[in-house]
């Protein structure tokens, strides 16, 4: 995954960052946006997209760990939650599935 957002043209700034009660799998800058990406992977076939796995608790969680991130590092670029669904088979990726937007603050109690 992070192969992939590289080649979009992402900068990578943190991978597996962990804070208590969170953790964000990639943080990347894309313009003026710092990039908070979910990934979610499944094996080909699978009955359940990595997206339905993105609760609200998750995204509270995501949303939680990117503040304490944004906070730590003095950032000063426009937050987006990102989200990627990867589909592997015996330890390859088939298929990425990438959402940009994949969702919002809105409705949350947690601001930057």
């Amino acid at each position: 995954m992070r192969r992939f957002l590289e080649q979009k043209g992402c900068r990578i700034l943190a991978q597996n960052y962990r804070v208590p009660g969170g953790e964000i799998d990639l943080i990347a800058v894309e313009g003026d946006e710092i990039l908070f990406v979910e990934v979610k992977a499944r094996r080909a076939g699978a009955m359940v997209s990595g997206y339905e796995a993105i609760t609200r608790r998750k995204q509270q969680f995501l949303a939680r760990a990117a503040m304490r991130y944004c906070t730590e590092h003095v950032i000063d670029l426009q937050p987006r939650f990102d989200a990627a669904a990867v589909c592997i088979s015996e330890g390859q990726v088939l298929d990425i599935d990438y959402l940009e937007n994949a969702f919002d603050l809105s409705g949350y109690d947690i601001f930057f």
